[in-house]
């Protein structure tokens, strides 16, 4: 028999059901869907094979860990999403198929295991903002700031006041993007930011594209977010180090890369420039996904309600045929931009706004395991000189005003201070 359940393939191999899950991820294990019961996946025996025979310990522990921050095997226990079997699944329920008919508050509803829906009710925002401006990050940025410095600390508070909070965090956002009079009409968030940007006609798109984006499993920009919460600070604090990280050009921002180079090709052969691309080695922005390597499903969903020009579809093939990549969501938020005649923007809004949704779920969770995030560094620089470190003192106490001041803080040990830095 050619496939095993992966029950079989834990105990051939050994190993955690999270470290089979990766060795898929990676292309190490080939796996597809019982065609008996489809909620179970198969694994190719030939590959569970080869991984169980590899040598134990013969990669250190440096080694493995290392790997972890590069698409390597789960680091922290999450029930809020993952991705497996080439999909992506909120708490256990397929994303696309999710995003067919729900609104980003039922999503929310979903991954902060709430009872209610988030509201935009009684929002406090600025003036409503010009089309070309509504949904520019900064605006949002600015807003977390401002509450970040002045709301409570996630620790100590109980999980019901978390999650009201949280309805007011991405209320926060929405307002600050998108206008205040815009939020004073009504509708669900999907349909304020259509009529922000004075399309009703994309609100479908939009609304798809949203919930698409809710959450990612342990992207840069979530995992940012948990850290900044696992040190106690506000779900205000956690989205602002979310949407900070989100805008860098490896992350927020390749639909944006994506369109300058559409808008410099226009007019060209496209199958030159992928070529040329190739050459100069520069790279395809909004093509390929280390976690998806048979395509990624979010953008499949999100094209197919769209009428893709005939540019973008001659680009697909091109990297397709000559590349081995397809489309990601990214290339498929800069059709949903192109298409409905969205500020440039708009797909880096779209993204912070469906993934605010994300973060605070995320937030919610690490702030109930009262845990902090603290990972150590593989030192590479120049060895420590010993005859400098001079002579430590043994079973001293300091005096006051010498010494740590974390000896002074009441209520904690040294040692248990220490260990938290």
């Amino acid at each position: 028999m050619a496939w095993m359940t992966a029950q079989e393939a834990i105990e051939l191999t050994g190993v955690r059901a999270q470290t089979l899950y990766a060795y898929v991820s990676r292309g190490k294990v080939r796996c597809k869907r019982d065609g008996k019961d489809p909620r179970r996946s198969l694994y190719h025996r030939d590959d569970v094979v080869r991984m169980a025979g590899r040598p134990r310990g013969q990669r250190n522990a440096q080694a493995i860990a290392g790997e972890t921050l590069e698409w390597g095997a789960p680091v922290l226990p999450s029930a809020v999403s993952t991705v497996q079997d080439g999909r992506l699944w909120y708490r256990g329920l397929d994303a696309v198929e999710l995003a067919r008919g729900s609104q980003l508050e039922d999503v929310a509803r979903l991954l902060w295991d709430a009872d209610a829906a988030p509201g935009m009710a009684g929002t406090r925002a600025r003036a409503a903002p010009a089309r070309d401006e509504a949904g520019a990050v900064h605006l949002g940025l600015v807003a977390m700031a401002t509450r970040a410095a002045a709301d409570l600390p996630t620790h100590g508070r109980a999980a019901a006041a978390l999650k009201d909070e949280a309805r007011a965090v991405l209320a926060t956002l929405a307002g600050a993007m998108f206008g205040a009079r815009v939020l004073r009409a009504g509708g669900t968030i999907s349909e304020q930011v259509a009529a922000a940007w004075e399309r009703p006609r994309a609100e479908p798109a939009i609304r798809q594209a949203l919930c698409l984006m809710a959450d990612h499993e342990l992207n840069a920009s979530t995992f940012a977010a948990r850290v900044a919460i696992s040190t106690g600070a506000s779900l205000a604090a956690g989205v602002l180090s979310g949407l900070a990280t989100l805008t860098g050009p490896l992350h927020g921002r390749a639909p944006m890369a994506l369109k300058a180079w559409m808008d410099a090709a226009a007019g060209g052969d496209m199958e030159t420039e992928v070529r040329e691309r190739l050459r100069l080695g520069q790279g395809f922005p909004a093509f390929g996904h280390p976690l998806y390597p048979e395509g990624d499903p979010r953008a499949a969903a999100l094209l197919d309600s769209l009428a893709v020009p005939a540019a973008y579809r001659h680009l697909a093939r091109q990297v397709e045929r000559l590349v081995g990549e397809s489309p990601n969501i990214d290339f498929a938020l800069a059709v949903l931009a192109d298409v409905h005649d969205l500020p440039p923007h708009a797909p880096l809004a779209l993204f912070a706004m469906g993934r605010c949704v994300g973060w605070l779920a995320h937030a919610l969770e690490q702030a109930g395991s009262g845990h902090l995030i603290r990972p150590r560094a593989r030192y590479v620089g120049p060895p420590p000189e010993a005859g400098h470190a001079g002579p430590r003192r043994k079973n001293k106490t300091p005096r006051r005003g010498e010494g740590s001041s974390v000896m002074h803080v009441r209520g904690a040990s040294p040692e248990a201070l220490v260990s938290r830095r």
